[in-house]
């Protein structure tokens, strides 16, 4: 690889790193050509990116972008998850790791923050984005839809008074 090929795939890492918050590092050892294809599949269709880097080059990307606390995890093979959701990455990660136990998980950052591989574990079992917003949704919709009913129930109460009052005067006329 000569220079301009190196200062490209660190300027991409950067741009990544830059766009996507959350990385996860990885270790594929032991893992078959199509275990990886798989893995690869399942964070492209949850639209993530997964990518194998040499980890000099990751080394100066992180260095450029100042981002510490990932070097003692960059030994060996690495393979680099670039993620808007943590938890999604975090299930896809927890689950790969149920079929295929040579594949583990480094480190991670999240939020710029970095994390170790329990609590990778710990991410990936917390609700997606998706099922969290829904959860907000019905904790919203749900005093809403109480008012509603309260109001109804007023509602018919107000209009059965009322019939009860109109049959009353029409038998005394």
């Amino acid at each position: 690889m000569n220079r301009t090929q190196k200062s490209t795939i660190v300027a991409d890492v950067r741009e990544r790193l830059a766009r996507l918050p959350n990385v996860y590092l990885t270790d594929f050892t032991g893992l078959k050509v199509k275990q990886v294809t798989d893995l690869r599949r399942r964070f492209r269709q949850a639209g993530l990116e997964y990518v194998v880097l040499k980890n000099t080059l990751a080394q100066r990307a992180l260095a450029e972008v100042a981002i510490t606390g990932l070097d003692a995890a960059l030994a060996g093979p690495t393979g680099w998850v670039f993620a808007e959701d943590p938890v999604t990455a975090a299930k896809i990660i927890a689950d790969f790791q149920k079929e295929a136990e040579t594949f583990q998980v480094k480190a991670g950052l999240v939020e710029g923050r970095a994390v170790t591989p329990d609590e990778v574990k710990r991410l990936a079992k917390l609700p997606s984005r998706t099922e969290l917003l829904s959860q907000l949704a019905g904790a919203f919709q749900a005093p809403l839809q109480a008012f509603l009913g309260v109001t109804n129930g007023l509602l018919y109460q107000w209009v059965g008074a009322l019939e009860a009052l109109r049959s009353q005067r029409s038998e005394t006329a």
